[in-house]
């Protein structure tokens, strides 16, 4: 019998990454130089989450419903956010440019990263490569800034986050762009 020894930060970033996968085929170092994760941390990623059943056993097919779920009730509790001093870093949460037209915020929220462009209050990413994962990749930043919005985010900003994630699941590209303006 197989032992669950519950997930990882780093796990929500592997299933993230397989649903912008949409029906492109891919691989587990694929997805390890994605998201700077070793091999290694990608099959153990991906066993934890057959085991929590959050992905099929067929290793592909996320249970995108039971992903919303665990992300709209539980991460902020699960992987919380810690909250730090002012840092050069990569946006994230409601500082995400795409995020920013949405909702106005005085204070920028940043992922401490030493060749970040802008400066703002940290908080820990929800794992350690998450900004060099972000800066590659802007669909996965744009995804990784809405589980942030869910972490730190007030009730309107986290049901607002929940149905981007949603559209992101079923869409087979989206990034809302920052025409969108503020509600």
């Amino acid at each position: 019998m197989t032992m669950h020894n519950g997930m990882r930060p780093q796990d929500v970033a592997v299933l993230l990454r397989i649903v912008l996968f949409k029906d492109q085929r891919w691989m587990n170092k694929d997805l390890a130089r994605l998201l700077y994760l070793s091999p290694a941390e990608i099959t153990g990623s991906i066993e934890r989450s057959i085991l929590a059943g959050l992905i099929d056993s067929d290793r592909k097919t996320v249970f995108k419903q039971s992903l919303l779920e665990f992300l709209q009730y539980g991460i902020k509790y699960v992987f919380p956010a810690i909250r730090g001093g002012v840092e050069r870093g990569v946006l994230t949460a409601h500082s995400h440019p795409a995020i920013q037209a949405r909702f106005a915020s005085e204070q920028f929220m940043v992922w401490p990263d030493a060749t970040g462009k802008e400066k703002g209050f940290s908080i820990s990413p929800l794992y350690p490569s998450a900004a060099e994962a972000a800066k590659n990749d802007p669909e996965m930043h744009f995804l990784l800034s809405l589980v942030d919005l869910l972490r730190v985010g007030k009730t309107r900003e986290r049901s607002w986050a929940i149905n981007q994630l949603e559209k992101a699941f079923h869409e087979p590209s989206h990034q809302p762009h920052a025409h969108q303006g503020r509600k």
